[in-house]
């Protein structure tokens, strides 16, 4: 330290540390914002997952390598206050946590996934909780958010001896919510609904027997007195009376 000109200067590796302990966090911050993707594309939003644009060409820092991890961070929109970038791989929060911490990460990936040189004819996204298959305790699970938010999101940025870079935070997201069926306009509760299917159901069912019904009544009458063709031979019975006698068979004597 010294003085020069009547100001007191401070060595260039304490200026940087002081600046970093004024961020708050040391994390080179990355001006960009997560976009939900576009409002056309069919399934943006959904009950439990919505899509966001891939941040191409947003991690081309000279401090950001290719092994870095790239990290999406989900959060309840009142937990970002509280997130606190994890300082080891072993302590990043899983899906599981999500109920107790208000965050997890999700969607592990590498710069090279997000170059800046996007083709224009390939379609390029993130959809946030879309696999159902993965266990929420497991680290990266991109499980299926638990309901309808709002939520906001990041990227984070690790490498090996702990947190890197960060993005800004998203604005609130909402997912769809399930709308009560409701038949017709007007003040009917779900019990009316209810009954209403109930009786259509048993009329379809009486509409079924007496359709069967009347078919097996068509069958037997046409089959207890057939019809003959061309080429059959029609079984007629022979009634004899008793006061009608055959005549004589001709030649008799």
């Amino acid at each position: 330290m010294g003085l020069g000109g009547g100001q007191y200067r401070l060595p260039v590796p304490l200026w940087l540390l002081l600046t970093c302990l004024q961020q708050g966090t040391g994390l080179e911050r990355i001006s960009y914002v997560p976009q939900l993707s576009s409002p056309t594309l069919a399934g943006t939003l959904t009950q439990s997952t919505f899509t966001l644009e891939q941040p191409r060409g947003q991690f081309s820092r000279l401090n950001i390598s290719d092994l870095d991890t790239i990290w999406l961070v989900v959060a309840h929109s009142n937990a970002t206050q509280n997130f606190a970038a994890p300082q080891r791989v072993e302590d990043i929060p899983v899906p599981a946590d999500f109920s107790q911490r208000g965050y997890y990460l999700t969607l592990m990936a590498n710069r090279l996934l997000y170059p800046g040189n996007q083709p224009g004819n390939q379609l390029r996204v993130l959809r946030v909780g879309n696999d159902t298959r993965c266990s929420p305790k497991t680290r990266g699970c991109n499980h299926p958010l638990p309901g309808p938010g709002p939520y906001r999101v990041k990227f984070l940025v690790m490498s090996d001896r702990g947190p890197v870079a960060e993005t800004e935070w998203s604005s609130e997201t909402r997912l769809q919510q399930a709308k009560a069926l409701q038949a017709v306009p007007g003040p009917q509760s779900a019990g009316t609904v209810v009954i209403i299917a109930i009786l259509s159901v048993l009329l379809a069912v009486l509409f079924t027997a007496l359709l069967a019904l009347l078919i097996y009544t068509c069958h037997d009458t046409c089959r207890s007195a057939p019809i003959s063709g061309p080429e059959q031979s029609t079984c007629m019975r022979r009634y004899n009376t008793h006061h009608v006698t055959d005549p004589p068979a001709v030649g008799a004597s």
